[in-house]
């Protein structure tokens, strides 16, 4: 015979399996709730989210030949947040890239995965100065599609940079991740241990032109 301890043990366990069958159902009906809400509220977002007018920006686009960056003026609908413009512009980059004629050719579907922006530390007793490290998540595909060689890969690294502060000026310092994680070089040469100082692209002027 079952004893009336195992039948109360029994019944408490069965309880507690009915309780959390409840509280699963209600976090999935709640998980169901955000979702539907979420996919009401995104083209509205979408829309806050970009510049009304396109905004003339320049690409720092590589040439493997000279070993220089060109600068490329560019007509970009940019979003509003700060953080969506550095992405848009590194993609836009990044498709220059793989573009007819190129000389830096590499052919990537997805090159960024996600630009975040730190404080530049001041020394103590400095105010604030506003400078910004762009910390740049670069995509596992991006670092695979790369040309290995010092050249290649300091140019791809140098071209990001250049674009950065053009056209965030306050952007002083560049570090780049690939898929979240550091890595020690981007194809094997070019250091990704360390953060770069975003003068250090140097680039050559804005060529005049028609923006593209």
């Amino acid at each position: 015979m079952i004893s009336r301890a195992n039948k109360i043990l029994f019944s408490v366990l069965l309880l507690a399996c009915v309780i959390m069958a409840a509280v699963l159902i209600r976090l999935r009906n709640r998980a169901q709730d955000r979702l539907q809400a979420e996919a009401t509220v995104a083209p509205e977002s979408i829309a806050e989210g970009t510049a009304s007018a396109p905004t003339q920006v320049t690409l720092y686009v590589p040439n493997d030949l000279d070993g220089t960056l060109t600068a490329v003026p560019r007509s970009l609908a940019l979003p509003a947040d700060r953080n969506a413009q550095a992405r848009v512009l590194l993609e836009k980059l990044v498709e220059a890239f793989g573009a007819p004629g190129s000389t830096h050719a590499m052919s990537v579907v997805s090159g960024i995965n996600e630009v975040y922006f730190l404080p530049v530390a001041q020394a103590a007793g400095q105010t604030s100065s506003g400078a910004q490290e762009a910390v740049v998540d670069l995509s596992g595909a991006l670092a695979a599609a790369q040309p290995s060689g010092i050249e290649p890969e300091t140019l791809t690294l140098l071209a990001m940079m250049a674009t950065l502060h053009a056209n965030l000026p306050a952007v002083t310092e560049v570090h780049f991740l690939v898929d979240g994680q550091p890595k020690d070089t981007l194809a094997g040469h070019a250091d990704l241990t360390r953060t770069y100082l975003a003068s250090e692209a140097n680039p050559e002027p804005v060529e005049s032109g028609a923006a593209q």
